[in-house]
């Protein structure tokens, strides 16, 4: 079992972690970026192959590997599907070095005590199994806080740290990923109150286990630190957000012992139509300048 090297490469790799799962709402926007366009697929089977080819593009080229990519996050449909004729996750692992996490939220419910929970996942336990089976190291849950309010903040890290340990529970390591919106107007409030929680939430974990945790780059630099140097917490990294690569960079290294694991900063500047040396040569310089701020 690879998983003593798995957790190693995780606590202790000098890298970042990729976000390769956009799901379906959120594939359109990523596909646009890339220079394909909605005109593009006729249905969502066309939609999912064109990301997955995307994703594949990205997997597959010299410049993705685990010295400096230690991990990345997969959708579901990603999992079950192959890059270079081998199982996603397989690939991953003994093909560059890089540890395989699963998306594992359905989305978010309607904004309530300014959060958005998540909805409901249906079959987890059976979702969680596969997961395992196909040699995935960890999940990540997302969701969101539009504002600093005390009691959505409080519910918002209840649900993730039960659904954490449900993960726990399969012998995964869970991403905790309580979102806070850059723009919302109290970001800094909603942060303080956030590291509040979280610390009783990770305080709950036994002894000998551990999460890590997925936060927005906070306005106040080193809040997170107390969390960073938590046992029971393996790594925190850090979602760009919304922000442009060279922001969302810049943010972060002012933030030690906080790494990355960028979606849309990790693609910005790559297209469909790109020859593959052009491709390999942005893709290869975006993953050197993350890298860069996740070990400043």
């Amino acid at each position: 079992m690879p998983q003593a090297a798995m957790t190693d490469r995780i606590a202790t790799g000098q890298g970042f972690i990729a976000a390769l799962d956009q799901s379906g709402g959120s594939t359109p926007k990523a596909l646009r970026l890339y220079g394909i366009e909605d005109s593009a697929y006729g249905s969502e089977a066309e939609m999912f192959d064109l990301i997955h080819a995307m994703r594949t593009r990205i997997a597959t080229s010299p410049v993705f590997t685990g010295d400096k990519v230690i991990g990345a996050i997969l959708f579901e449909q990603t999992m079950d599907r192959d890059f270079a004729g081998k199982p996603a996750a397989t690939y991953l692992w003994e093909d560059k070095g890089v540890v395989p996490f699963l998306k594992i939220d359905k989305g978010l419910e309607e904004a309530a005590s300014g959060v958005q929970m998540m909805k409901p996942i249906p079959g987890l336990d059976a979702l969680l199994d596969r997961a395992v089976a196909k040699g995935i190291f960890g999940t990540k849950e997302r969701s969101v806080i539009l504002a600093a309010n005390a009691g959505g903040i409080a519910d918002i890290v209840a649900q993730q740290v039960d659904l954490g340990f449900q993960v726990l529970a399969k012998g995964l390591v869970p991403i905790l990923e309580p979102e806070v919106d850059i723009k919302a107007p109290d970001k800094a409030e909603a942060e303080e109150i956030l590291l509040a929680e979280l610390l009783k939430g990770v305080d709950a974990i036994p002894e000998g286990q551990q999460v890590m945790l997925k936060l927005t780059i906070p306005t106040k630099a080193g809040l997170y630190a107390p969390l960073i140097a938590h046992p029971r917490v393996m790594r925190v990294v850090a979602l760009s957000g919304g922000y442009d690569r060279a922001e969302a960079c810049k943010r972060l290294a002012a933030n030690p012992g906080m790494i990355a694991s960028f979606s849309r900063a990790l693609t910005e500047g790559l297209s469909a139509g790109q020859s593959d040396a052009d491709f390999n040569t942005t893709l290869g310089a975006t993953i050197d300048a993350i890298r860069a701020a996740s070990i400043a």
